[in-house]
């Protein structure tokens, strides 16, 4: 019914339609599983990209794609890879090609059996070990530039060659911050997935945290949702186990020393006192000779079985 109307699915291979009904019926089983909207219709110029699979042959610095035949890539190419299918997209101004291919899990070894991260907005992660990550945070250091180039694009007309030029300027500085972020979360679960056994973070309500307009900035650039979609498919590569908590648990109010939940706990306070057993420990941060409060409660939901701080086994789900 389609294809008599139009013409131009006769032109490009038949697997590019076909990977995307493929994901339109997972975006559609996210939507009904309540994991995410209802899928919208792709606009052109904005993440275009399309998936090929069939008779694709890698080179030096060239790659052979269905119906398109060799394309030279400017940088060299894995040799002796035959890729299951292969993912065509655009940032900006450039084109870039990746790679799905089946890889052997590869079992490092492990320095710490159970760490747990607690992550937060002023530092990206606070680990059980004592250790802290602090996030690239790029967003805030290059919005100056930003808002200048976009402030200077103001008045152009729109479509116009001007108009056009200001426009890739703006998107280069998008995939400059967001590349910067990646490399940051990529070198923080790659740390994570090779050195620990067992990786206990929460399972934060993100899409809610986003909506109180106060943080969602500074949310938004820690990306939260990209840390743990890395850390899950990492952690079957280098043979950890990713256990996440319950978002209810509160491990901030639980005292890590006897297991006392406080009733509340203001943002602003920054240091967590036990009424119960006189415990003192700052809420997220190593400080002198003790770690985190949630970050230590966390490890201990993963390394026991059993209840913990108040956490029953059905508040952990691996």
């Amino acid at each position: 019914m389609v294809k008599p109307k139009n013409y131009w699915y006769y032109e490009v291979s038949k697997t590019a339609p076909q990977y995307a009904l493929r994901y339109l019926s997972e975006a559609w089983k996210r939507c009904f599983n309540r994991v995410s909207g209802q899928p919208k219709f792709k606009k052109k110029g904005r993440d275009d990209s399309f998936t090929l699979d069939g008779s694709i042959s890698v080179g030096f610095n060239q790659i052979k794609l269905p119906r398109i035949g060799w394309i030279k890539t400017y940088e060299i190419l894995p040799g002796n890879v035959t890729p299951k299918s292969v993912t065509i997209s655009r940032k900006a101004d450039r084109w870039f090609i990746s790679f799905k291919m089946e890889r052997i899990p590869q079992i490092s070894d492990k320095s710490v059996d159970v760490v747990g991260v607690d992550l937060g907005i002023k530092s990206l992660a606070t680990l059980s070990t004592g250790e802290v990550f602090v996030g690239a945070k790029s967003l805030r250091k290059l919005e100056a530039k930003l808002s200048r180039l976009q402030y200077l694009n103001r008045h152009k007309t729109k479509f116009s060659k001007n108009w056009k030029k200001a426009q890739l300027k703006i998107a280069q500085l998008h995939k400059r911050i967001a590349n910067i972020r990646k490399d940051t979360l990529h070198k923080l679960t790659t740390y994570l997935a090779k050195n620990h056994s067992q990786i206990v973070i929460e399972d934060l309500n993100v899409s809610g945290m986003m909506a109180n307009h106060k943080l969602a900035k500074a949310v938004g650039e820690m990306g939260f949702y990209e840390f743990r979609r890395q850390l899950e498919y990492k952690c079957e590569l280098y043979g950890s186990e990713l256990i996440v908590v319950n978002r209810w648990f509160p491990s901030s109010k639980t005292c890590s020393h006897c297991g006392q939940v406080k009733q509340s706990l203001s943002l602003s306070e920054r240091v967590f006192n036990c009424e119960h057993c006189n415990f003192s420990c700052d809420r997220d941060l190593f400080a002198k000779h003790s770690v985190g409060n949630a970050a230590l409660n966390l490890a201990m939901a993963g390394s026991s079985s059993v209840s913990a701080c108040g956490l029953d086994n059905a508040d952990v789900a691996r």
